[in-house]
């Protein structure tokens, strides 16, 4: 499977730090696993630590991470399968997840409180994208909160529907982008 290289093809216009792109590796799961609970401030839609350490031992290539002075800032992680269904737990769990199928998940996009809003979200899911482009999949699929809809729609996404999931006890949103 190919891993994720790249000089920062994609990065905040107006932005001018150092950083790197790369695959997780399973010795970065705890501090993913922190960032995740720092930015969902610990609410019940964040991953636990074995969720995150099994996503990253699944799909390594599906989950990539923003690094600056070598601290993680960010990441995406995602799943592959041939059959999309949205579920909570299941859809969360990589339940279904084959690394050959054409259409990718993502379960979490997550950037540190104190870079929200300076462009790295928009920088860490275009560079995203297009590594799941070169992948070869047909489609990224995702669920966000009504705050993040337009978000999305900014990098292509084009809302489905209103999710039957209510993981976390929250309402959520279906997103797809077609990226053939």
């Amino acid at each position: 499977m190919p891993q994720f290289t790249a000089d920062h093809p994609i990065a905040p216009a107006t932005i001018e730090t150092s950083y790197r792109l790369r695959q997780a590796h399973p010795a970065d799961a705890v501090a993913c696993y922190q960032l995740e609970q720092l930015a969902y401030n610990g609410g019940e839609e964040a991953a636990t630590l074995v969720k995150i350490q099994r996503r990253i031992d699944q799909y390594p290539q599906g989950f990539l991470l923003l690094e600056m002075a070598g601290k993680i800032q960010g990441f995406v992680n995602s799943g592959c399968c041939y059959q999309v269904y949205m579920e909570d737990e299941g859809f969360k769990n990589l339940e279904g997840h084959d690394p050959e199928g054409p259409e990718n998940l993502v379960m979490s996009v997550v950037i540190h409180p104190h870079l929200q809003g300076q462009g790295w979200g928009r920088t860490l899911l275009l560079n995203f994208i297009e590594h799941i482009r070169r992948l070869g999949k047909t489609r990224i699929h995702l669920m966000c909160k009504s705050e993040h809809i337009r978000f999305y729609q900014q990098a292509g996404f084009v809302y489905q529907k209103e999710s039957a999931s209510d993981h976390g006890g929250l309402a959520w949103h279906e997103m797809v982008l077609a990226l053939r």
